[in-house]
């Protein structure tokens, strides 16, 4: 797995390419965490995810929870079908704020 940050006025974009598992989850979980403390808002691009586990999820449910606590946002987008269907399955696009493009994840 890769992540590469790249900022926005008030936005950090977080483009991750790969797979997201249990030996990857805890880099992502600190980056994004990182990237969270200098921006009101956090954009993930998951568009090139090929694969997410349950501590992938946990990592992504962990920032969501310091970004509300923080008073920030925090936004996925570019989910492919297994993504989708991973938070699907575990009800999680209902608390999660996902949108289809970098454009309509810039607007929220």
């Amino acid at each position: 797995m890769k992540a590469a940050p790249r900022q926005r006025p008030g936005t950090t974009i977080v483009d991750v390419t790969g797979d997201i598992d249990m030996g990857t989850s805890p880099g992502l979980r600190k980056l994004l965490l990182d990237s969270l403390k200098s921006v009101p808002r956090l954009v993930v691009n998951l568009g090139e995810v090929r694969y997410i586990d349950s501590s992938g999820i946990a990592s992504l449910v962990e920032v969501l929870m310091k970004a509300r606590n923080s008073q920030k946002q925090l936004v996925l987008f570019g989910l492919n079908k297994t993504v989708q269907e991973v938070l699907q399955l575990t009800r999680l696009t209902t608390v999660f704020e996902i949108r289809e493009t970098e454009e309509d994840a810039l607007r929220v």
